[in-house]
């Protein structure tokens, strides 16, 4: 346990692991402001969904230059791994922005396009240390 721990702690308090906050800020502010302006012209559910894979384009981007480099792989594996490794954390997103928005912030009495943007904003924001990992070890992965 005490292993993990300090595993976890040396993953999480890396200038890497600040620097993939960064570029996932960034993104997902772009992310953000995307779902804000699709939701005027559809569904909340697709327009988070179209809002991740806009961001997600943002994000890989930013990784790829700023904080992993790239791996041996190629930039075309790469976007494959990192399109699987987001697929899997737009489950996060959707499962706890829709979790919050629809059920958890309205007991609360906050509703509306309020509880929808708080929900988001948590939504996005609970994938970032599996991501990280995800990306790391697998993504941007180079040979030892």
């Amino acid at each position: 346990m005490i292993r993990l721990v300090r595993w976890l702690s040396q993953e999480f308090l890396s200038g890497r692991f600040v620097g993939f906050l960064l570029a996932g800020g960034s993104a997902a502010l772009v992310n953000m402001g995307s779902r804000i302006a699709l939701s005027s012209v559809m569904r909340y559910v697709p327009a988070i969904v179209l809002a991740y894979v806009i961001g997600m384009g943002v994000a890989f981007v930013l990784n790829r230059l700023f904080v992993f480099g790239s791996s041996e792989r190629g930039v075309k594996r790469e976007v494959l791994l990192f399109a699987v490794v987001n697929g899997l954390a737009i489950l996060q997103t959707v499962g706890v922005s829709v979790g919050l928005a629809w059920y958890c912030l309205p007991l609360l009495g906050v509703e509306g396009d309020l509880a929808e943007t708080l929900g988001h904003v948590v939504g996005v924001m609970v994938p970032a240390f599996t991501s990280f990992l995800g990306h790391k070890y697998w993504t941007f992965a180079r040979r030892r």
